[in-house]
């Protein structure tokens, strides 16, 4: 069945504007001829029930995208596991709860493809999720981003809600966090490799053997895919989000010390563990509606590290929190 939300004139309120994704969504609404509402944390707390239930109806907003959530990488979640599943829960529950409440037209909450079961087939299909265990070392962020999908999906199933949700792979792109102890595969690399290229250093050594495969995806990319959606899709399940196409990290360091400008080896320490050999997601759904990535990877990577080279140049590589 053909479906169309029309954004003109639409009041949509982006949670988590200032993090990665959320900013990104907002450049992307600005293509549209529609009224982007924010709110910092410093005007409201999203793990605030009351809080979050008055802004709503004080700004009565028709549609939203949530993309706010405490995020944190493996030492982080295995740190502070109470936080990461609670924080997230209030987050989701109070937000899509309070949409309900206020007669929201349309929400799209994003997840995160750790929603999956470690050893999910490969690529991975939607409907591999709650099939098996799942990947230990975020298994707390897992569960509050799966609880924030079968929320939606309750509402729509018993009030007629118009709720979806998008899973996105591993994205990176401009407002990505750098910090080398909180950071993911792709900023992380893209800062040592700066580094050793500023230092001189003759080489650089990734973790492992550099043989497991994953996927990316230009936040800027995302953005797009959720407005898509948000204009396109409505229906039962969620939708993975991502290119389609996935490289082993050894490759990926390359492609990183190349768009770089690093001449040096890159080394594999084969005391550090692999992970799972594989995470590829089956975005055919999403394909399926007409949406295409628009970056390839080492152009995306290009805009990055103009992005980073900009900031650094500033002395400005705060974290930037979701």
């Amino acid at each position: 069945m053909d479906y169309a939300y029309r954004l003109e004139a639409k009041r949509i309120f982006v949670a988590g504007h200032r993090g990665m994704v959320g900013s990104a969504v907002v450049r992307r609404l600005e293509q549209e001829n529609c009224e982007i509402l924010t709110a910092g944390r410093d005007v409201l707390d999203l793990r605030s029930q009351d809080a979050v239930h008055r802004w709503m109806t004080e700004t009565r907003p028709d549609a939203v995208v949530l993309a706010a959530a405490k995020v944190g990488g493996i030492l982080a979640n295995d740190r502070y596991p109470a936080d990461f599943l609670l924080d997230n829960l209030l987050i989701e529950t109070n937000v899509i709860h309070s949409a309900f409440r206020c007669g929201v037209e349309r929400l799209l909450f994003l997840g995160s493809s750790c929603i999956y079961p470690k050893l999910a087939p490969q690529p991975i299909p939607e409907d591999a999720l709650l099939t098996s265990p799942l990947e230990p070392t975020n298994e707390w962020y897992a569960i509050a981003k799966i609880a924030g999908l079968k929320l939606c999906q309750a509402y729509r199933r018993q009030y007629n809600a118009d709720y979806v949700s998008a899973m996105p792979c591993n994205l990176y792109g401009p407002g990505d966090n750098f910090d080398l102890e909180k950071s993911h595969v792709v900023p992380a690399l893209m800062r040592r490799t700066h580094d050793a290229k500023i230092e001189g250093e003759p080489s650089l050594t990734i973790w492992g053997s550099g043989r497991p495969r994953r996927e990316f995806l230009h936040v800027d990319d995302a953005a797009d895919a959720i407005v898509h959606m948000l204009k396109t899709y409505s229906a039962d399940g969620h939708l993975n989000v991502g290119s389609g196409e996935d490289i082993s990290i050894r490759d990926l360091a390359m492609l990183i010390a190349d768009v770089v400008g690093f001449t040096g080896e890159i080394e594999a320490d084969l005391a550090k563990p692999d992970g799972t050999p594989r995470k590829l997601m089956d975005v055919g759904k999403l394909f399926a509606t007409g949406w295409r990535p628009r970056h390839t990877l080492r152009a995306g990577l290009e805009l990055t590290y103009a992005w980073f080279k900009a900031h650094t140049e500033a002395g400005d590589l705060r974290l930037r929190a979701v």
